[in-house]
């Protein structure tokens, strides 16, 4: 395994923008919850803060495919750095005025500015790999490193934003999330050399992208996301009924640590099977994992399947990407990714309201028919893509780089 992940490091750069990529994108899963805390400090309102968090996450899953659009249009430099820097200004804004006890809804349009302007880095750092990997066993490996990256960052993120908050200050995780965004992306737009190149061709006339594949694919994705999302609150109700909430963290942190494992076990194999077979498998796989959550009784089985489903998590999401670089042409590729990755993150809320739905009406182990619901939802459109998916040919580049 070791040697697998050794190989795909020494490509390069790859190390560099790798890392720089992973710091770059430790916002993702810091200021959502960063504003939840100094907001609700400050005015003493969760539902407030809420509605400030949520202006944020809205605004940033509206703009990342346009965002992605554009870092495609005219490259990661020109768009990833004066993007950051403006939606880390809106996010020092923020603080700002929450500290000014300024009235809504002054606030939710600052955050709503920061998110929107806030680039999807995860697709910027795939493309990267997509540009640089020398044939499809180091890209493997590479997407599964990523998805490794993705999942530390969801672990440590959190954790911080609250760590540091409670130690120094409520604005202290905002403060963190934006020295994070812009010294990660100024690492990462630094290095020139791995950066996708533009080509003359692909500035005038921009291939087609295959939306009839790629949009079931980013449904299949949301669906995902919303399987998260209603996992996550219906584990935290479940503890709570058995009266060991403080475990909720614990258990979370099996079900990370599972899909952490498994995403480092994929990155060493070598496939035969198409990512499209392999994401079709892992659908499947989340289906069959997340079936007996509604039938534990236990807290100690709760967590045995958890980490069961964390195994089926990271390969699925692997797939994906994997899918997704495989149909879309080399000058939309930031956005093709972009597409997926956007609807991971969008379906989060919405799984966790309709659990929370019944929670309220029914219990916690009556709402894991949600996520069971939501992952047979997954397959079908999973297979509904593939079914729409192009038959693989050559993806071709127009020679002659735009100079810089």
């Amino acid at each position: 395994m070791l040697s697998t992940y050794r190989r795909a490091l020494a490509t390069p750069g790859a190390l560099r923008f790798s890392a720089s990529g992973a710091l770059a994108r430790m916002p993702i899963s810091m200021t959502a919850l960063g504003i939840v805390i100094l907001v609700s400090d400050r005015t003493g309102s969760y539902g407030v803060a809420a509605g400030v968090s949520a202006a944020y996450v809205v605004a940033n899953a509206v703009g990342g495919i346009p965002l992605a659009r554009l870092v495609d249009r005219r490259g990661q430099r020109r768009v990833l750095a004066p993007t950051v820097a403006l939606s880390v200004v809106a996010l020092v804004l923020v603080v700002v005025a929450v500290e000014a006890d300024a009235a809504a809804p002054v606030p939710h349009l600052l955050a709503a500015l920061s998110g929107v302007t806030m680039p999807n880095i995860g697709a910027a750092v795939r493309a990267r790999w997509s540009f640089v990997a020398a044939d499809r066993r180091v890209l493997d490996t590479a997407f599964a490193l990523e998805a490794v990256n993705d999942e530390i960052v969801f672990i440590v993120g959190p954790t911080l934003v609250a760590l540091l908050s409670a130690a120094w200050h409520p604005w202290a995780g905002l403060a963190t999330a934006a020295v994070f965004a812009s010294v990660g992306t100024a690492l990462l737009v630094a290095q020139r050399r791995t950066e996708p190149p533009l080509t003359r061709a692909e500035s005038v006339h921009r291939s087609p992208m295959p939306w009839r594949a790629v949009a079931p694919l980013a449904v299949s994705a949301l669906s995902l996301g919303a399987l998260l999302g209603a996992c996550e609150i219906a584990t935290v109700a479940f503890t709570e009924e058995q009266g060991r909430k403080a475990l909720a963290g614990v258990l979370l942190a099996v079900w990370a640590l599972g899909s952490l494992l498994a995403g480092l076990v994929v990155g060493a194999m070598t496939f035969r099977r198409s990512p499209a077979q392999r994401y079709r498998a892992g659908s499947l796989a989340l289906v069959a994992l997340v079936l007996p959550l509604p039938f534990v009784d236990s807290l100690l089985m709760l967590g045995f399947f958890l980490l069961l489903c964390g195994f089926a998590i990271s390969p699925t999401l692997i797939a994906a990407i994997s899918w997704t670089e495989s149909l879309v042409p080399t000058d939309r590729l930031n956005e093709g990714i972009a597409a997926v990755t956007t609807g991971l993150v969008a379906g989060i809320a919405p799984g966790a309201a309709l659990v929370g739905v019944v929670v309220d009406a029914h219990g916690a182990s009556a709402s894991y028919w949600v996520p069971v619901g939501i992952a047979a939802l997954g397959v079908l459109v999973g297979w509904s893509a593939q079914r729409l998916s192009p038959p693989p040919g050559p993806r071709v580049s127009a020679p002659g780089p735009v100079s810089a």
